[in-house]
C-alpha cells in the first residue's frame, strides 16, 4: 500500500513525498525479507531521484535494484534497472555507456516478450544516436519503436516515436517530412491530454 501511495504521489509530481513512502516501503521489505519487493522499491527510488536531477544518487539505487533483480531472477526488473541506468548515464553525458545498458535492456525485453520495454529501449537507443549526431541511425530505432507502439496500442509511445523522428528528420534537413511527423505526434498528445502536446506545438511554431 505504501508503495502504491508513493507511485500515486510521483504521478502527481510530488516526488519528495513519493520518496518518503518508498523509503518506508523499503524498510518493510528489508525487515520481512521480501527481496523482490525490495528490488522494486529501489527501482522506484532510482526513478524518483532521477526526476529530481540527483542522477548519481539514482545510479546507486538502480545498481542495487539490478543486483537484486539478478539474484532473484526477476528478468523484467533486471531489464527495467538496466534501462534506468542507461537514462541516468545519458543524463551525465556518458552516452556510449548508456548505449551498453540500453542494448542489454533491449535483449532482455525481447527474450521475455516485454513489448513495452522493447519499445522503450529502442526509443532510448534512438535518443542516444541523436546525441552522437547520427540522425539516420536514430531514425532506424524510432521506426522500430513506432511499429511496436502501434502494435500494442501504446498511444503515448507512438507520439514519442513520431516526435523523436521529427527531430531527427529536421536535423537531416528533411523539413517538410519532419513537420508531418510532428503534426501526427501533436494530434496523439492532444487526444490523450499529454503535456507533451505543448512542447510539440512550440516546436512546430519555431520550425
Amino acid at each position: 500500500a505504501l508503495g502504491n501511495l508513493g507511485v500515486a504521489w510521483a504521478a502527481l509530481g510530488e516526488v519528495r513525498k513519493a520518496i518518503e513512502y518508498y523509503e518506508q516501503n523499503l524498510t518493510i521489505a528489508r525487515e520481512t525479507g521480501d527481496r523482490r519487493g525490495e528490488g522494486s522499491v529501489l527501482g522506484n527510488l532510482g526513478a524518483a531521484w532521477t526526476d529530481l536531477g540527483e542522477v548519481r544518487k539514482a545510479i546507486e539505487y538502480n545498481e542495487q535494484h539490478l543486483t537484486i533483480a539478478r539474484e532473484t531472477g526477476a528478468r523484467r526488473g533486471e531489464g527495467n534497472a538496466l534501462g534506468n541506468l542507461g537514462v541516468a548515464w545519458s543524463a551525465l553525458g556518458e552516452v556510449r555507456k548508456a548505449i551498453g545498458y540500453y542494448e542489454q535492456h533491449l535483449t532482455i525485453a525481447r527474450e521475455i516478450g516485454d513489448r513495452h520495454g522493447e519499445g522503450a529501449a529502442l526509443g532510448n537507443l534512438g535518443n542516444t544516436w541523436i546525441a552522437l549526431g547520427d540522425g539516420h541511425k536514430a531514425i532506424e530505432y524510432f521506426e522500430q519503436h513506432l511499429t511496436i507502439a502501434r502494435e500494442i496500442g501504446d498511444r503515448q509511445g507512438e507520439g514519442i516515436a513520431l516526435f523523436s523522428s521529427a527531430i531527427s528528420l529536421k536535423g537531416l534537413g528533411q523539413i517538410a517530412e519532419a513537420a508531418t511527423f510532428a503534426q501526427a505526434a501533436l494530434e496523439i498528445f492532444t487526444e490523450i491530454e499529454s503535456p507533451r502536446a505543448e512542447t510539440v506545438r512550440k516546436w512546430l511554431e519555431a520550425s
